[in-house]
């Protein structure tokens, strides 16, 4: 148990400022030698279920999963089994039959025993909620794949949705991309029926049949199962209107009356959305966008070569299947995307920035200023020597429905290829911290770190003003193409608002204070467009704003995170410190304060879209949480509240909770995605811990040395 791990008395710095040194000089052993800081970003439990039936279907090559891996897979697996039998959406969710269905696949697949101990108590789990024809549709999705589901239970996904025209209200190039590259390769392997190729003769399918249903799998009426969901499962329940859709689309797909014309325009859609998933894999390097879609891709890729295993694109998927895994104490997982290495460093950089730190940490700062040049996406002379560069042009982006690119920055790394506003925003902040410090610079002008002419911090600077939404916020890799009513055609049950993208806090702040720090260096740079953009983002926050004061946080847990991010973008927006927006917003994060003097939040104020009642209960210290006070002090000394006795409890806290080796212990989830998943940020403990504490000792000085 960490939580009594925290400094002793006689090693415990005197100072703040001397706490934060600490913190970054424990932090600057675990940076890697290209400059970054790797992390876990583990969590879903849905993701590793999805490359093993990959794996399965494909043959089960060792050279994608080999058996010390399998190993390595089934031991996370056990361990994150609940005392219920069943599994969770994510390690923090209690069970659902989403979470249970697809990891008891899962453990199958990897060679557990159906007699073991713990696999029974999984298997009973199902059965007393009804069997698999209970889960969601995405895990539903997974057995049709592997042979332990008809494709009659699953509704349609039509590929030949693609062929409608662009102007076409409800286009699937309007969705927001993690949906989209998600539903594409779903609609090409629905459209080509595919299933395992010996389904019917593997025993241990047979035996999933036996072991998945509450009834013979041959008795099933597998049609009137397509809307059936467990209320575990529906946290986003689908909508009348949908599911009146889902209805006609059955009718299309089985109804003889339509077969030449529904044969015709699949056949065109099936074409399409092979040279639209072709063009990803070429884009993104064989990494694709995210996990679920790798994994669907790699299957559509092995489908499309004849279930040939040794054709390229099959083995390119499968050398880039090491970049989404990660190994930790509770064994091999599968993460949320290739890492989170571009986010993470451009935090780190800005925390060791605002410390006063760079030229302390001078092979620290080099080093992450190597790693964001070459970071910066299509804008080395690799990276435009690379086949995603063609697809960089004005048709080609036209074609396949993606913003610009060039001069933006990735959450994980360039090779994945696809920028993100708040990404793009922290990056470029990176570089500008970066710029202050005198020994970066004498470096680049030596020639020994190359240099990042302005061009390219302009290429950046577009990149986020192209982002900008009419409603003045910015959303996350592109404009927002669609409308509000997409969400009545939601087709997930157990994810919310994933039909577009949103203008969110978050984005619209880094985004904005990225433009701010850009014109104090580069005040001639598109003035005018700046200055008005900023000023929309600004309102934009305003309007945003919930009654409470608070800011409602997508992307992490969960208020307090909203809080520092809305304080900071109208602070650097030029809003007053005094203003009822500001003051109101210091007042909610002050009177959600714990006795101990920190801040804690768990993922259901996500979830609920509430301040989590008892913090962070279950994985904190005392409901508080490291992270959530470091974001909270963030927020209030950028405020520069005037309750200094406030600022001096929670900076005690988090110099309390510093180990002595300076690190911060290990405490719950930090991160979520689509309001109901919860995702690992293990670098959060680190990052923002030394940022508060920097930027609380800059703000309020030796008083807070005081006792």
């Amino acid at each position: 148990d960490d939580k009594g791990q925290t400094t002793s008395d006689s090693n415990a710095p005197k100072t703040v400022i001397e706490a934060a040194k600490r913190g970054i000089a424990f932090y600057s052993l675990l940076q890697t030698p290209d400059g970054h800081w790797a992390g876990d970003y583990g969590g879903p439990h849905f993701l590793l279920p999805g490359l093993v039936v990959a794996w399965y279907v494909m043959g089960c090559p060792s050279v994608m999963i080999s058996p010390p891996q399998q190993a390595l897979m089934l031991h996370y697996l056990k361990v994150h089994q609940q005392e219920d039998g069943g599994w969770g959406t994510h390690i923090e969710s209690p069970s659902t039959m989403f979470g249970t269905v697809i990891c008891y696949l899962a453990v199958r697949l990897l060679g557990a025993k159906h007699d073991e101990d713990w696999i029974v108590k999984g298997r009973d789990f199902i059965q007393k909620e009804g069997g698999a024809v209970m889960t969601s549709s995405w895990a539903k999705f997974w057995l049709c794949l592997v042979g332990c589901m008809e494709w009659t239970g699953h509704n349609s996904v039509p590929p030949e949705m693609w062929l409608l025209p662009n102007w076409f209200p409800f286009h699937p190039g309007r969705l927001w991309c993690h949906c989209r590259m998600v539903y594409l390769p779903m609609g090409y392997l629905y459209g080509s029926r595919f299933v395992y190729s010996n389904a019917e003769s593997d025993p241990l399918i047979a035996k999933l049949r036996e072991e998945l249903y509450c009834q013979a799998y041959e008795s099933i009426d597998w049609d009137k199962t397509r809307h059936l969901v467990a209320p575990m499962d529906n946290y986003s329940p689908i909508p009348t209107f949908m599911k009146f859709a889902q209805n006609c689309l059955s009718i299309y797909e089985n109804w003889t009356f339509f077969r030449p014309i529904k044969n015709a325009m699949r056949k065109a859609g099936l074409e399409f959305c092979l040279e639209y998933m072709r063009a990803e894999d070429l884009q993104t390097n064989y990494i694709d966008i995210g996990p679920v879609n790798k994994a669907l891709n790699m299957v559509s890729a092995f489908h499309a070569a004849n279930h040939d295993i040794n054709d390229v694109a099959v083995r390119s998927h499968m050398m880039r299947v090491p970049d989404y895994l990660w190994i930790a104490e509770d064994g091999m997982k599968m993460q949320g995307y290739n890492g989170s290495q571009c986010w993470d460093t451009s935090f780190a950089i800005q925390a060791v920035w605002e410390c006063g730190m760079l030229d302390k940490f001078p092979l620290l700062s080099s080093k992450v200023w190597a790693y964001l040049e070459r970071c910066q996406i299509l804008s080395t002379e690799t990276s435009r020597s690379s086949p995603a560069f063609k697809y960089e042009s004005c048709d080609n982006r036209d074609k396949f429905y993606r913003h610009v690119s060039k001069g933006g920055w990735p959450f994980s790394t360039s090779a994945h290829g696809w920028p993100i506003s708040d990404c793009t925003g922290e990056g470029l902040k990176g570089v500008l911290a970066l710029m202050d410090s005198p020994i970066v610079m004498k470096a680049v002008k030596k020639g020994i770190l190359k240099n990042i002419e302005p061009s390219r911090l302009y290429d950046a600077v577009n990149v986020i003003l192209t982002l900008q939404n009419e409603d003045g916020g910015w959303a996350t890799y592109e404009n927002n193409r669609g409308f509000g009513w997409y969400e009545e055609l939601n087709p997930s049950e157990v994810f919310g608002d994933i039909m577009i993208d949103y203008s969110y806090v978050e984005c619209s702040m880094a985004s904005m204070t990225a433009l701010v720090e850009f014109h104090e260096k580069f005040p001639n740079h598109r003035t005018r467009e700046i200055k008005f953009a900023i000023h929309r983002g600004k309102e934009f926050m305003k309007s945003i704003q919930r009654e409470d004061g608070s800011w409602y946080g997508s992307w992490a847990c969960c208020f307090c995170y909203g809080c520092w991010f809305g304080i900071e973008g109208l602070i650097k927006a030029g809003e007053s410190p005094s203003s009822p927006a500001i003051q109101k917003c210091c007042e909610f994060l002050l009177s959600h304060q714990r006795e101990n003097g920190g801040w804690g939040e768990d993922f259901t104020s996500c979830y609920d879209k509430d301040y989590a009642a008892h913090g962070m209960q279950s994985y904190g210290d005392g409901g508080s949480g490291v992270v959530n006070t470091a974001w909270a002090l963030m927020a209030l000394s950028a405020a520069k509240c005037k309750d200094v006795e406030a600022i001096k409890r929670g900076v005690k806290y988090l110099m309390k909770r510093q180990l002595d080796c300076g690190d911060w212990p290990q405490e719950g989830i930090s991160g979520v995605f689509n309001r109901a998943c919860g995702i690992t940020y293990t670098a959060y403990r680190n990052v923002f811990p030394i940022w508060a504490l920097g930027r609380c000792a800059a703000t309020y000085g030796c008083v807070l040395d005081r006792d």
